[in-house]
């Protein structure tokens, strides 16, 4: 009765049963964070499988720079003689070392020579802002009969031959010039920085020179001949403008030949203010084209304008026995009309084909000359 007083009426086995229950719960409890802390010591928690510290090691701006392709001007089609290489391979230093020195000054004041020949004559040339522009003299001589090499007093057929491409290569503008007789004609492009000073030793050695002026093909601008080209859907004021940066180039040259140009030569509108520029500069305008497709002939004879045409290209197949057949047709034209003239390239097996063609011509009764040797009398 007075247990049952002190436990407020409840049964006194309940009262003792509590505190054993009440440890079983902490006894429990304290187990399971017992396992989680062991499962954690052994396995680690997602979070643990992410870095506590990053470092930044990206490769920075400027090395990255570093790595990026560069594009190439050598990417870019100048001369139309199809796809270019991705990098020009490098002159050795006995190439560099071959380049000729410029002996032609920017002001122009008194007539310049390499070795005997007429490189430069002020009263040849008009000063411009974009260069020395030729002009016929106040005493009548024009660059075309100054700048041409003597021909020798010899009776026969005469033969012309025209090598194109000259300037570009060093290897190949040095063979050209050192190799082929004095009395073949050389064509540069007027790109080259170092142009006149190839043109000057050209000249030293006897050449007579001509420029190549761009002008437009029928699949242009696939084949682009490069800047500055004469077009035959341009007008007479740009064509003109772009003929003088061609002139302006270098100096000692006789005449001009067409760089491709088979669409602006079939076209006389376009063609005639650019001859009739020529002619009144006392300039010889070579055709390199084939005469089927070219109005050149009809224009100069229209005008009067000195003028020869190329009647074969004769290392259009680049074999030495196909350009010795060609040869051999232009003895016979030359033969028959008394003079032809030939177009080539300045390819290694041309310029061996020619070396050694020319060495007995002479003795087959031809005379090798210059081009301008073949100009009518009546043009010039």
């Amino acid at each position: 009765m007075a247990a049952a007083e002190l436990t407020g009426g409840q049964n006194v086995s309940q009262v003792r049963g509590f505190p054993r229950l009440l440890l079983l719960a902490w006894l429990s409890l304290a187990v399971v964070l017992l396992g989680m802390a062991g499962w954690t010591a052994l396995f680690g928690t997602r979070a643990d499988s992410q870095p506590a510290v990053t470092f930044d090691i990206s490769a920075p701006a400027k090395m990255l720079s570093k790595g990026k392709t560069s594009r190439r001007t050598a990417d870019i089609n100048l001369i139309g003689a199809g796809k270019q290489p991705t990098a020009m391979p490098a002159q050795t230093p006995n190439e560099q070392t071959k380049v000729p020195a410029s002996i032609v000054p920017a002001n122009i004041a008194k007539p310049i020579y390499a070795g005997a020949n007429l490189v430069a004559d002020p009263g040849l040339i008009e000063p411009t802002p974009a260069g020395p522009l030729p002009r016929i003299a106040d005493d009548g001589r024009s660059p075309m009969n100054a700048y041409a090499p003597p021909v020798p007093n010899v009776q026969g057929p005469r033969i012309a031959i025209v090598v194109t491409g000259l300037g570009v290569s060093a290897k190949a503008t040095q063979a050209a010039i050192a190799n082929l007789p004095a009395a073949i004609t050389l064509a540069f492009l007027p790109y080259a920085d170092d142009v006149q000073r190839w043109v000057s030793e050209a000249r030293r050695r006897g050449h007579e020179v001509l420029l190549e002026v761009p002008m437009e093909p029928y699949d242009f601008p696939d084949s682009d001949p490069g800047p500055h080209t004469l077009r035959a859907s341009s007008g007479e004021d740009s064509n003109i403008d772009r003929l003088t940066w061609s002139l302006t180039r270098f100096t000692g040259y006789a005449g001009v030949t067409n760089l491709l140009g088979a669409r602006f030569m079939a076209d006389p509108s376009a063609l005639e203010p650019v001859m009739t520029f020529l002619a009144r500069r006392g300039l010889v305008f070579f055709d390199a084209g084939p005469v089927s497709r070219s109005s050149a002939p009809d224009v100069a004879k229209r005008i009067g304008a000195p003028y020869v045409q190329s009647a074969t290209n004769i290392d259009a197949i680049q074999t030495g026995m196909e350009i010795d057949q060609r040869l051999s047709e232009l003895e016979a034209r030359a033969r028959l009309n008394g003079s032809a003239a030939g177009t080539a390239f300045v390819y290694p097996v041309t310029i061996e084909r020619l070396t050694s063609w020319a060495q007995g011509l002479s003795g087959r009764g031809f005379v090798l000359v210059p081009a301008s040797a073949i100009v009518p009398a009546s043009s010039k």
